[in-house]
């Protein structure tokens, strides 16, 4: 963690305008209910405007100072993102050193860029690369052919198989494996014979992999994640998969074989899709959310089987209404039946 700074040079680096004392030294970054006089929070949802108001932190960022009157208040247009700089200043990321450990197996025709760390227990086969300043954790594994590209981190026990290829400024979370089999079979009699899979995974620039991820690769071609996308953990991308740049795939999400997903598309928790689909740009399946059949551009569906949000959320209101409407009907039933007999 650094030492303190004075307000107004965190607001310079921040690229925030300063309403108060920028005399005031900050030494950390705290959430509203715990920070005190020396931190800096952070207000970026209304819900909790109350609550910065009642807080004791020396300075909050916010994007309207209006609403803190008297308050230290850091000005920009997205505090959440300025709180992100800001967590970088106050906790860099102590990269390791360069070098390869002595415990690490490494292959001889392995090429390391400048400044690339190996950690303990790693093993790297033949013809693999890793870029300039990247850090391969404790326990990876990486097979033949396998390119890495630089600034990358591989926290411990990543698994990239043979061939895949990972681009720049890459993240890739502890027990996340890379180019396992995909799930083909040939089902014939009712024996199921092994499909080989010979296709790869490319992991675009600045893709973000949680912590056990799983990206099958293709049966044949590539699976590939998009530049910029982010991935929580414990999501399946199937074989032959191509998901497009800046998608958010959230925990426990499966996507299966050979669908193709446009970009800047969200799957909530626990979605999911069938094979051979196309999810349209944009496209927003919400929380358990089932897709079996193409999402068009900018849609957003919900429900199994998928619908549209809107029609899902009249289509479940009138389920709660299914109770009075038995009711109802059992009445009617009753009201008939006395008819029949006085007839």
């Amino acid at each position: 963690m650094s030492s303190s700074i004075k307000l107004a040079d965190l607001g310079q680096q921040l690229g925030a305008d300063v309403v108060g004392d920028g005399q005031l030294e900050i030494c950390g970054v705290r959430p509203l209910d715990s920070a005190g006089e020396e931190h800096l929070s952070f207000l970026h949802n209304p819900k909790y405007v109350d609550e910065a108001k009642s807080s004791k932190a020396g300075a909050i960022l916010a994007a309207d100072p209006e609403i803190l009157p008297g308050r230290n208040v850091l000005v920009c247009p997205e505090p959440y993102l300025a709180l992100a700089h800001a967590l970088e200043i106050f906790h860099p990321v102590a990269r390791p050193e360069p070098g390869v450990h002595l415990s690490a197996v490494v292959a001889d025709t392995v090429s390391l860029g400048e400044g690339a760390s190996v950690g303990p227990l790693v093993s790297i086969s033949a013809d693999s690369k890793i870029g300039d300043r990247s850090a391969v954790g404790a326990g990876c594994v990486l097979g033949r052919g396998v390119e890495i590209g630089i600034d990358c981190i591989l926290h411990p026990r990543v698994v990239v198989e043979d061939n895949c290829r990972i681009g720049d400024r890459c993240i890739i979370h502890s027990g996340t494996v890379i180019g396992s089999d995909g799930y083909g079979f040939a089902t014939v009699a009712g024996i199921h014979h092994k499909v080989p899979q010979v296709g790869v995974v490319v992991v675009e620039d600045d893709v973000e992999l949680g912590a056990n991820v799983c990206v099958d690769r293709a049966a044949l071609g590539e699976t590939r994640i998009g530049k910029g996308t982010k991935v929580d953990n414990l999501v399946q991308i199937a074989h032959n998969v191509e998901v497009g740049e800046h998608c958010l795939l959230v925990a426990q999400t499966g996507i299966s074989g050979s669908t193709r997903i446009g970009h800047h598309v969200v799957f909530a928790g626990q979605s999911g899709c069938s094979g051979h689909l196309n999810i349209g740009n944009g496209a927003v399946l919400t929380a358990r959310a089932a897709a079996y059949r193409d999402v068009p551009d900018g849609a957003t569906v919900s429900g199994a089987p998928a619908r549209p949000h809107r029609e899902w959320l009249k289509a479940n209101a009138n389920l709660q209404r299914l109770d009075s409407l038995r009711e109802k009907v059992k009445q009617l039933e009753a009201r008939i039946a006395e008819l029949e007999e006085s007839s």
